[in-house]
Protein backbone atom coordinates (compact mmCIF):
# COMPACT_ATOMS: atom_id res chain seq x y z
CA UNK A 1 0.00 0.00 0.00
CA UNK A 2 1.87 3.50 -0.72
CA UNK A 3 2.34 5.97 1.65
CA UNK A 4 0.17 8.25 1.10
CA UNK A 5 -2.97 5.74 1.79
CA UNK A 6 -1.21 4.24 4.46
CA UNK A 7 -1.26 7.49 6.36
CA UNK A 8 -4.86 7.97 5.10
CA UNK A 9 -5.73 5.22 6.73
CA UNK A 10 -4.28 5.95 10.16
CA UNK A 11 -6.61 9.46 9.99
CA UNK A 12 -9.44 7.40 9.41
CA UNK A 13 -8.31 5.06 12.23
CA UNK A 14 -7.93 7.91 14.84
CA UNK A 15 -11.08 10.19 13.91
CA UNK A 16 -13.05 6.40 14.43
CA UNK A 17 -11.72 5.71 17.50
CA UNK A 18 -12.51 9.89 19.00
CA UNK A 19 -15.89 9.64 17.79
CA UNK A 20 -16.04 6.28 19.80
CA UNK A 21 -16.25 3.77 17.02
CA UNK A 22 -14.08 0.93 17.84
CA UNK A 23 -12.10 -0.79 15.52
CA UNK A 24 -9.74 -3.96 14.93
CA UNK A 25 -9.67 -7.26 17.05
CA UNK A 26 -11.03 -5.60 20.07
CA UNK A 27 -14.13 -4.53 18.41
CA UNK A 28 -14.67 -7.68 17.03
CA UNK A 29 -14.13 -9.16 20.34
CA UNK A 30 -16.85 -6.69 21.38
CA UNK A 31 -19.33 -7.68 19.25
CA UNK A 32 -18.83 -11.29 19.24
CA UNK A 33 -21.48 -13.30 20.24
CA UNK A 34 -21.11 -15.11 23.52
CA UNK A 35 -20.63 -18.38 23.42
CA UNK A 36 -22.12 -21.40 25.79
CA UNK A 37 -19.24 -21.54 27.99
CA UNK A 38 -19.40 -17.88 28.36
CA UNK A 39 -23.39 -17.64 29.36
CA UNK A 40 -22.58 -20.62 31.61
CA UNK A 41 -19.74 -19.32 33.46
CA UNK A 42 -22.12 -16.07 34.43
CA UNK A 43 -24.33 -18.72 36.51
CA UNK A 44 -20.85 -19.92 37.93
CA UNK A 45 -21.05 -23.12 35.61
CA UNK A 46 -19.24 -24.65 32.85
CA UNK A 47 -20.47 -26.08 29.51
CA UNK A 48 -18.47 -28.49 27.91
CA UNK A 49 -18.15 -30.96 25.08
CA UNK A 50 -16.58 -34.67 25.13
CA UNK A 51 -14.37 -35.22 21.73
CA UNK A 52 -12.30 -37.97 20.60
CA UNK A 53 -8.48 -37.91 18.95
CA UNK A 54 -9.77 -39.34 15.15
CA UNK A 55 -11.86 -35.91 14.76
CA UNK A 56 -9.13 -33.38 15.65
CA UNK A 57 -7.66 -33.72 12.74
CA UNK A 58 -11.55 -31.51 11.12
CA UNK A 59 -10.54 -28.32 11.47
CA UNK A 60 -14.52 -26.89 11.27
CA UNK A 61 -15.03 -29.31 14.03
CA UNK A 62 -11.84 -27.88 15.93
CA UNK A 63 -12.94 -24.23 15.61
CA UNK A 64 -16.14 -24.98 17.20
CA UNK A 65 -15.07 -26.89 19.77
CA UNK A 66 -12.21 -24.53 21.13
CA UNK A 67 -14.66 -21.48 20.96
CA UNK A 68 -17.45 -22.45 22.30
CA UNK A 69 -16.74 -25.12 25.14
CA UNK A 70 -14.47 -24.00 28.84
CA UNK A 71 -14.49 -27.78 29.46
CA UNK A 72 -13.81 -30.98 27.27
CA UNK A 73 -13.83 -34.68 28.17
CA UNK A 74 -11.68 -36.99 25.86
CA UNK A 75 -14.08 -39.43 24.90
CA UNK A 76 -11.82 -42.34 24.74
CA UNK A 77 -7.66 -41.31 25.09
CA UNK A 78 -7.40 -42.05 28.76
CA UNK A 79 -9.72 -45.60 29.08
CA UNK A 80 -7.48 -48.44 30.06
CA UNK A 81 -7.63 -49.88 26.48
CA UNK A 82 -5.74 -46.56 25.40
CA UNK A 83 -3.39 -45.85 28.16
CA UNK A 84 -2.11 -49.27 29.38
CA UNK A 85 -1.95 -51.33 26.40
CA UNK A 86 0.54 -54.38 27.80
CA UNK A 87 0.53 -54.79 31.51
CA UNK A 88 3.14 -52.00 33.05
CA UNK A 89 2.96 -50.40 29.34
CA UNK A 90 1.79 -46.94 29.16
CA UNK A 91 0.72 -44.71 26.54
CA UNK A 92 -0.30 -40.74 26.84
CA UNK A 93 -0.28 -40.36 23.08
CA UNK A 94 -4.57 -39.90 22.70
CA UNK A 95 -4.99 -38.16 26.27
CA UNK A 96 -1.90 -35.82 25.96
CA UNK A 97 -2.90 -34.95 22.87
CA UNK A 98 -6.62 -33.71 24.51
CA UNK A 99 -4.92 -32.24 27.54
CA UNK A 100 -2.83 -30.46 25.27
CA UNK A 101 -5.60 -28.66 23.18
CA UNK A 102 -7.14 -27.52 26.28
CA UNK A 103 -4.63 -26.03 27.30
CA UNK A 104 -4.40 -24.05 23.94
CA UNK A 105 -8.07 -23.36 23.81
CA UNK A 106 -7.67 -22.08 27.25
CA UNK A 107 -10.40 -25.04 28.76
CA UNK A 108 -10.49 -27.45 31.51
CA UNK A 109 -10.70 -31.59 31.31
CA UNK A 110 -12.73 -33.82 32.60
CA UNK A 111 -10.68 -36.64 33.18
CA UNK A 112 -12.63 -40.03 31.74
CA UNK A 113 -12.38 -43.06 33.16
CA UNK A 114 -10.06 -44.45 35.14
CA UNK A 115 -12.11 -47.80 35.98
CA UNK A 116 -14.92 -49.35 33.80
CA UNK A 117 -16.07 -52.83 32.90
CA UNK A 118 -15.55 -52.26 29.54
CA UNK A 119 -12.83 -51.36 27.02
CA UNK A 120 -10.29 -53.27 29.06
CA UNK A 121 -6.87 -54.35 27.31
CA UNK A 122 -7.00 -58.19 26.73
CA UNK A 123 -3.96 -58.77 29.00
CA UNK A 124 -6.86 -57.92 31.49
CA UNK A 125 -9.91 -59.60 30.75
CA UNK A 126 -7.92 -63.02 29.53
CA UNK A 127 -6.55 -63.73 32.54
CA UNK A 128 -7.90 -65.67 35.98
CA UNK A 129 -6.77 -63.11 38.98
CA UNK A 130 -6.66 -63.38 42.55
CA UNK A 131 -7.74 -60.97 44.51
CA UNK A 132 -4.30 -59.75 45.84
CA UNK A 133 -3.06 -59.31 42.25
CA UNK A 134 -5.67 -57.48 40.64
CA UNK A 135 -5.71 -55.07 43.50
CA UNK A 136 -2.08 -54.38 42.89
CA UNK A 137 -2.97 -54.18 39.28
CA UNK A 138 -5.61 -51.80 39.91
CA UNK A 139 -3.83 -49.90 42.21
CA UNK A 140 -0.93 -49.50 39.87
CA UNK A 141 -2.96 -48.08 37.04
CA UNK A 142 -4.88 -45.42 38.70
CA UNK A 143 -2.06 -44.10 40.72
CA UNK A 144 0.15 -44.36 37.56
CA UNK A 145 -2.34 -42.30 35.02
CA UNK A 146 -3.60 -39.81 37.95
CA UNK A 147 -0.20 -38.85 38.53
CA UNK A 148 0.84 -38.52 34.94
CA UNK A 149 -2.06 -36.05 34.49
CA UNK A 150 -1.74 -34.25 38.01
CA UNK A 151 -2.49 -30.76 37.62
CA UNK A 152 -3.54 -30.43 34.43
CA UNK A 153 -7.06 -32.13 34.86
CA UNK A 154 -10.32 -30.63 36.84
CA UNK A 155 -11.84 -34.24 37.51
CA UNK A 156 -11.82 -37.84 37.19
CA UNK A 157 -14.62 -39.97 36.52
CA UNK A 158 -13.16 -42.66 39.13
CA UNK A 159 -15.37 -45.39 38.44
CA UNK A 160 -17.65 -45.79 35.68
CA UNK A 161 -21.10 -47.79 35.51
CA UNK A 162 -20.77 -49.40 38.45
CA UNK A 163 -24.59 -50.44 39.02
CA UNK A 164 -26.86 -52.51 36.96
CA UNK A 165 -30.19 -50.45 36.47
CA UNK A 166 -31.83 -52.45 39.38
CA UNK A 167 -29.74 -51.19 41.89
CA UNK A 168 -27.80 -53.85 42.15
CA UNK A 169 -23.88 -54.28 41.72
CA UNK A 170 -22.54 -54.55 38.32
CA UNK A 171 -20.93 -58.38 37.80
CA UNK A 172 -17.60 -56.54 36.28
CA UNK A 173 -14.54 -57.99 36.78
CA UNK A 174 -13.71 -55.77 39.55
CA UNK A 175 -16.64 -56.48 41.78
CA UNK A 176 -16.41 -60.10 40.94
CA UNK A 177 -12.78 -60.31 42.56
CA UNK A 178 -12.36 -57.37 44.54
CA UNK A 179 -15.94 -56.86 45.87
CA UNK A 180 -17.83 -53.79 46.52
CA UNK A 181 -14.81 -52.57 48.23
CA UNK A 182 -13.07 -51.41 45.23
CA UNK A 183 -15.04 -48.45 45.12
CA UNK A 184 -14.10 -47.10 48.14
CA UNK A 185 -10.34 -48.37 47.16
CA UNK A 186 -10.25 -46.23 43.61
CA UNK A 187 -11.34 -43.33 45.27
CA UNK A 188 -8.57 -43.43 47.94
CA UNK A 189 -5.47 -43.60 45.29
CA UNK A 190 -6.85 -41.45 42.99
CA UNK A 191 -6.88 -39.09 46.11
CA UNK A 192 -3.38 -40.13 46.87
CA UNK A 193 -1.95 -39.22 43.51
CA UNK A 194 -3.28 -36.05 43.08
CA UNK A 195 -5.19 -33.98 46.00
CA UNK A 196 -6.70 -31.63 44.05
CA UNK A 197 -8.28 -33.25 40.92
CA UNK A 198 -12.27 -33.11 41.94
CA UNK A 199 -13.28 -36.52 42.12
CA UNK A 200 -16.48 -38.78 40.61
CA UNK A 201 -18.87 -41.63 40.10
CA UNK A 202 -20.61 -41.96 36.52
CA UNK A 203 -23.13 -43.47 35.35
CA UNK A 204 -26.38 -43.42 33.04
CA UNK A 205 -30.22 -44.06 34.14
CA UNK A 206 -29.62 -41.74 37.31
CA UNK A 207 -30.48 -39.01 36.59
CA UNK A 208 -34.79 -39.68 37.44
CA UNK A 209 -34.99 -40.98 41.09
CA UNK A 210 -35.49 -44.91 41.04
CA UNK A 211 -33.42 -48.63 42.51
CA UNK A 212 -30.09 -47.33 40.45
CA UNK A 213 -30.16 -43.55 42.00
CA UNK A 214 -30.96 -44.72 45.26
CA UNK A 215 -28.19 -47.05 45.07
CA UNK A 216 -25.59 -44.42 43.81
CA UNK A 217 -27.56 -42.16 47.13
CA UNK A 218 -26.84 -45.19 49.17
CA UNK A 219 -23.54 -46.15 48.03
CA UNK A 220 -22.25 -41.86 48.34
CA UNK A 221 -23.84 -41.78 51.76
CA UNK A 222 -21.70 -44.31 53.20
CA UNK A 223 -18.49 -42.85 51.49
CA UNK A 224 -18.70 -39.53 53.36
CA UNK A 225 -19.32 -41.21 56.40
CA UNK A 226 -16.49 -43.25 55.66
CA UNK A 227 -14.39 -40.42 55.21
CA UNK A 228 -13.49 -41.45 51.25
CA UNK A 229 -12.75 -38.94 48.93
CA UNK A 230 -15.73 -38.61 46.58
CA UNK A 231 -16.20 -35.24 45.45
CA UNK A 232 -19.58 -35.56 43.13
CA UNK A 233 -21.96 -37.74 40.68
CA UNK A 234 -21.78 -38.08 37.29
CA UNK A 235 -25.77 -37.82 35.71
CA UNK A 236 -24.25 -39.00 32.37
CA UNK A 237 -28.10 -37.96 31.07
CA UNK A 238 -27.96 -40.16 27.71
CA UNK A 239 -32.29 -39.73 27.25
CA UNK A 240 -33.94 -40.80 24.12
CA UNK A 241 -37.26 -39.05 23.09
CA UNK A 242 -39.46 -42.04 23.09
CA UNK A 243 -39.02 -42.98 27.00
CA UNK A 244 -39.88 -39.11 28.21
CA UNK A 245 -38.28 -36.82 29.94
CA UNK A 246 -36.83 -37.50 33.32
CA UNK A 247 -39.15 -35.13 35.17
CA UNK A 248 -37.02 -35.73 38.85
CA UNK A 249 -34.04 -34.69 37.83
CA UNK A 250 -33.86 -31.30 39.63
CA UNK A 251 -35.34 -32.84 43.02
CA UNK A 252 -32.51 -35.97 42.52
CA UNK A 253 -29.75 -33.41 41.84
CA UNK A 254 -30.71 -31.89 45.13
CA UNK A 255 -30.65 -34.57 47.18
CA UNK A 256 -26.79 -35.77 45.96
CA UNK A 257 -26.45 -31.71 46.68
CA UNK A 258 -27.76 -32.19 50.26
CA UNK A 259 -24.78 -35.34 51.05
CA UNK A 260 -22.34 -32.07 50.22
CA UNK A 261 -21.41 -33.49 46.73
CA UNK A 262 -20.88 -31.82 43.23
CA UNK A 263 -23.48 -32.79 40.48
CA UNK A 264 -22.70 -32.42 36.78
CA UNK A 265 -24.33 -33.23 33.77
CA UNK A 266 -21.43 -35.38 31.96
CA UNK A 267 -22.45 -37.04 28.68
CA UNK A 268 -25.84 -35.27 27.99
CA UNK A 269 -27.17 -36.25 24.18
CA UNK A 270 -30.66 -36.54 23.51
CA UNK A 271 -31.54 -39.19 20.42
CA UNK A 272 -34.74 -39.72 18.75
CA UNK A 273 -35.55 -42.38 15.83
CA UNK A 274 -34.62 -41.39 12.53
CA UNK A 275 -35.61 -39.51 10.69
CA UNK A 276 -36.48 -36.20 12.95
CA UNK A 277 -39.08 -34.07 12.10
CA UNK A 278 -39.36 -30.74 13.26
CA UNK A 279 -41.82 -31.22 16.24
CA UNK A 280 -38.98 -34.05 17.32
CA UNK A 281 -36.20 -31.50 17.53
CA UNK A 282 -38.63 -29.08 19.09
CA UNK A 283 -39.05 -31.57 21.44
CA UNK A 284 -35.36 -32.17 21.90
CA UNK A 285 -35.20 -28.58 22.07
CA UNK A 286 -37.05 -28.19 25.14
CA UNK A 287 -35.80 -31.12 26.47
CA UNK A 288 -32.16 -29.57 26.52
CA UNK A 289 -34.01 -26.00 27.88
CA UNK A 290 -35.14 -28.24 30.92
CA UNK A 291 -32.11 -30.07 31.47
CA UNK A 292 -29.85 -27.02 31.90
CA UNK A 293 -32.80 -25.27 34.05
CA UNK A 294 -32.59 -27.62 36.14
CA UNK A 295 -28.80 -27.79 36.55
CA UNK A 296 -28.87 -23.81 37.07
CA UNK A 297 -31.54 -24.44 39.76
CA UNK A 298 -29.44 -26.67 41.86
CA UNK A 299 -26.34 -24.63 43.51
CA UNK A 300 -24.07 -27.56 43.58
CA UNK A 301 -24.79 -28.79 39.90
CA UNK A 302 -21.17 -27.48 38.73
CA UNK A 303 -22.05 -27.87 34.80
CA UNK A 304 -23.02 -29.78 31.91
CA UNK A 305 -21.23 -31.74 29.10
CA UNK A 306 -22.47 -32.50 26.01
CA UNK A 307 -21.57 -36.05 24.77
CA UNK A 308 -19.68 -34.41 21.72
CA UNK A 309 -21.49 -31.56 20.37
CA UNK A 310 -22.14 -32.46 16.67
CA UNK A 311 -24.23 -35.19 15.47
CA UNK A 312 -21.14 -35.61 12.91
CA UNK A 313 -19.12 -37.56 15.47
CA UNK A 314 -22.07 -39.41 18.17
CA UNK A 315 -21.71 -42.44 19.27
CA UNK A 316 -25.73 -42.86 18.99
CA UNK A 317 -26.38 -44.81 15.56
CA UNK A 318 -23.45 -46.95 16.20
CA UNK A 319 -25.37 -48.11 19.16
CA UNK A 320 -28.89 -47.90 18.50
CA UNK A 321 -29.69 -48.41 15.04
CA UNK A 322 -32.06 -46.24 13.18
CA UNK A 323 -31.91 -43.51 16.16
CA UNK A 324 -29.51 -40.06 16.33
CA UNK A 325 -30.08 -36.66 16.03
CA UNK A 326 -28.93 -36.25 19.21
CA UNK A 327 -26.72 -33.28 19.90
CA UNK A 328 -27.30 -29.20 19.37
CA UNK A 329 -25.32 -28.90 15.86
CA UNK A 330 -25.99 -31.56 13.15
CA UNK A 331 -23.81 -33.61 10.64
CA UNK A 332 -22.91 -30.27 8.63
CA UNK A 333 -22.17 -28.39 11.97
CA UNK A 334 -24.92 -26.00 12.03
CA UNK A 335 -26.78 -25.67 15.06
CA UNK A 336 -30.11 -27.21 15.85
CA UNK A 337 -33.19 -25.90 17.25
CA UNK A 338 -31.35 -27.30 20.75
CA UNK A 339 -28.43 -25.42 20.49
CA UNK A 340 -30.82 -22.20 20.62
CA UNK A 341 -32.98 -23.43 23.75
CA UNK A 342 -29.35 -23.70 25.46
CA UNK A 343 -28.88 -20.53 25.05
CA UNK A 344 -31.90 -19.46 26.17
CA UNK A 345 -31.99 -20.89 29.72
CA UNK A 346 -28.57 -20.18 30.04
CA UNK A 347 -29.44 -16.43 29.41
Amino acid sequence: MPKTRLRLAGVLAAVLVAAGVATGPAAQAHDRQPTLADLARRHGRYFGSATDNPELTDSAYTKILGSEFDMITPGNGMKWYATEPRQGVFDWTAGDQIVNLARENHQQVRAHTLVWHSQLPDWLTSKQWTADALRAVLRQHITTEVRHYRGEVYSWDVVNEAFNDDGTYRESLWYKTLGPGYIADALRWAHEADPHARLYLNDYNIEATGPKSDAYYALAKNLRAEGVPLDGIGFQTHLALQYGYPTTIEGNLSRFSGLGLDTALTEADVRMRLPATDAMLAEQADWYRQLTQACLAVRRCVGITVWDYTDKYSWIPGVFPGEGAALPWDEQLNPKPAYQALREALS
